[in-house]
């Protein structure tokens, strides 16, 4: 069935007003993380995050459902997978049924430290347009728009590193990857380390990774190695609102974890999915806030008269990528905005 003018139009507008209201629940979230910061609490930091998330979604018009959260319901009192959010009762009809993925603070440990590079983060599309992802990691290679069809998952590290600096016209010399620095990874750091590419080691937050490998400029030219499965889903989800690419491996390593993965339905643990598969949605939402300073978007400052944050918010079908710097004001009298 071909969607009607008016039904493409109708359809981009609902994505826009809404991804508006989700800019509110990531900012919230940020803000509430960014007053625990430095505390050295990782799961207090965590739990300041899910509470505002949880808070502001319940203000959305929108029959929202978690499809990605902070665990199933025994594990977490809130956010948890299968979820029901938003403002919309058994009688708005009306309100649009969503499909919600969210991390509500990506880095609890550099939020607890106030080091760089928390964010909290969320996606959303419409019913069915997000992967039910299990718990558990995944490999990955992220890369933009120039390279999304020169890397294959099995191929040698020298290859896949050879073939994104030829898309990029440029040496293997100049490449810059991102690697989570982990005990997992000391191959794949050998092996980036013998092409003569460079590294960049980050302690956590490989979908903000992603979505700097994904934005010309910035320096860094892929992520690789092996992270978790529902920050792939979100990954996937930016990559489709940046056009770039996600290639990712479910890592299945255990009788138990191979009965989960078939109880949700998938038939082959050793699928290769790209952004398409693991977030197939038309009308998808990606919106982050900055918590701790970091590249592509500013921290939470608090001052007197209120406080400011920074936040991305893109939409797949406007192809729209905005970045939303916001001053909540304190109301008073006599309060000022600052720039």
């Amino acid at each position: 069935m071909v969607s009607s003018a008016a039904d493409i139009h109708q359809k981009a507008a609902l994505e826009v007003e809404l991804a508006l209201e989700l800019v509110r629940v990531v900012e919230e979230a940020a803000i509430a993380s960014a007053k625990t910061m430095g505390e050295g609490n990782a799961k207090k930091s965590d739990q300041a995050a899910v509470q505002a998330m949880r808070r502001v979604m319940d203000t959305v018009p929108m029959h929202g459902k978690i499809v990605i959260g902070e665990g199933e319901r025994d594990e977490a009192p809130m956010l948890f997978i299968g979820e029901k959010v938003g403002a919309a009762g058994p009688e708005d009809v009306d309100y649009p049924e969503v499909d919600i993925a969210v991390d509500p603070l990506e880095g609890t440990n550099l939020c607890a430290t106030g080091a760089p590079g928390a964010i909290t983060v969320l996606a959303a599309s419409e019913k069915g347009g997000l992967l039910h992802a299990p718990d558990c990691y995944m490999e990955k290679i992220v890369v933009g728009q120039p390279c999304k069809d020169c890397v294959d998952l099995d191929a040698p590290v020298a290859e896949n590193l050879s073939n994104i600096a030829k898309a990029l016209g440029r040496r293997v010399e100049d490449l810059v990857i991102i690697v989570l620095d982990r005990e997992r990874h000391k191959k794949l750091m050998d092996d980036i380390r013998a092409t003569g590419a460079r590294i960049r080691l980050i302690t956590d937050g490989d979908l903000s990774a992603g979505i700097t490998a994904a934005v010309l400029g910035t320096g860094v030219h892929a992520v690789m190695g092996i992270g978790g499965a529902p920050e792939g889903v979100l990954t996937a989800a930016a990559m489709r609102c940046l056009n770039g690419e996600i290639h990712a491996r479910l890592v299945v390593n255990t009788p138990e974890l191979e009965a989960r993965v078939a109880k949700m339905g998938i038939k082959d643990k050793n699928r290769i999915y790209r952004s398409e598969d693991l977030a197939p949605g038309d009308n998808i939402i990606f919106a982050a806030t900055g918590v701790t300073e970091g590249g592509l978007l500013h921290p939470v400052r608090f001052f007197g008269d209120g406080i400011r944050t920074y936040s991305l918010v893109m939409t797949k079908s406007t192809g729209k990528v905005r970045f939303v710097d916001s001053i909540h004001v304190n109301p008073g009298p006599e309060f000022k905005v600052r720039f």
